[in-house]
């Protein structure tokens, strides 16, 4: 079954609300793999974890309670029913239809889940994935400018209320006072003061896509039951433009041929963004072999300009080397 987009409604308001991208024949075992993957989490024998009290990556030990778990998709985990809803039509259908790219443009990226914690209530301020918070009002249009060729979303597995956003605000800078109620680290107390903001509630198997430049902001009940598919997809034209957010979870492990080896045909197509990393370190060794090289050309014309000044004036004549740096 293909999923009617409204694109239109996406690209203005920076986010939509799509139903049914979860098959009704795969809920239940999306729903099983949660509850194994979020009792290993809490149980401490996995470790990839979100722990309440850090907003961002790295995250730490130093707080036992969870509200997230990273790297669904990840072989030691061992649960291929997240790496089989991620390359569905569905979500697949929809990926291309808001990016308007085709399917082998597709990037593989994060997949992750979102859960309540179970001894405290947690909240994350108001922010933009890639955007600073001290942002001036012209930097913010240029940064809001930049197409980063990526779609990011929450499908709920329970009803939740978790997120908060500021439509429209993935295209325009804040105004005075949405800037002053984000430009804090802390969160907000009730996150409906924030100027032009709405709750999104999701009902069991609906989807919120929303541009990561959008202005939003979480809130966690310890008491209210969730487990939320968290991810994103990228576009290969966007090329190292996805790296800043993605890279910063860590996954290198999608670039391990166990992980490859697991992939359905559709997703052994797609590169991941780890691949994408790969490139890119291996075109910085090869630069910075290169600029070593010059280097060393210094290097050498430094001595022996020194060895002629000994020559012609008995002293050696302290000649700077040249560093290079990033």
């Amino acid at each position: 079954m293909t999923t009617a987009i409204d694109k239109a409604f996406y690209d203005e308001q920076g986010y939509i609300i799509i139903p049914n991208l979860i098959p009704p024949q795969t809920f239940e075992a999306l729903e099983e793999a949660c509850e194994r993957v979020i009792a290993k989490t809490r149980s401490g024998s996995w470790p990839h974890r979100r722990t309440v009290g850090r907003q961002f990556p790295p995250f730490d030990d130093s707080n036992p309670d969870s509200w997230g778990v990273q790297h669904l998709m990840h072989p030691d985990l061992d649960e291929p029913a997240f790496t089989e809803w991620y390359t569905s039509d569905a979500l697949i259908n929809v990926a291309t239809n808001l990016l308007q790219c085709s399917e082998d443009e597709l990037q593989m990226e994060l997949s992750n889940l979102l859960i309540n914690p179970l001894e405290h209530d947690f909240a994350l301020r108001w922010h933009r994935d890639d955007v600073r918070e001290n942002a001036t009002a012209e930097e913010e249009v240029v940064a809001l400018a930049l197409w980063t060729h990526g779609v990011q979303w929450n499908t709920a597995l329970y009803e939740d209320s978790c997120l908060y956003l500021v439509p429209k605000t993935h295209s325009f800078p804040r105004t005075e006072l949405q800037r002053a109620q984000s430009m804090t680290q802390a969160p907000p107390a009730n996150p409906l003061d924030m100027p032009g903001a709405i709750q999104v509630t999701l009902q069991p198997g609906e989807t919120v896509i929303y541009n990561n430049n959008i202005l939003h902001c979480g809130a966690y009940n310890s008491k209210q039951r969730r487990a939320t598919l968290h991810g994103c997809m990228g576009d290969i034209r966007g090329g190292s433009t996805r790296a800043k957010n993605v890279l910063q979870h860590g996954l290198l492990w999608m670039t391990e041929d166990r992980f490859r080896d697991r992939l359905n045909e559709r997703g052994k197509r797609m590169p991941s963004g780890s691949h994408r990393y790969e490139e890119w370190c291996s075109r910085r060794s090869r630069i910075f072999a290169s600029e070593l090289d010059v280097g060393k050309v210094f290097l050498s014309i430094e001595v022996k300009l020194k060895d002629v000044f000994e020559q012609k004036i008995g002293h050696v004549c302290d000649v700077p080397v040249p560093l290079q740096s990033e």
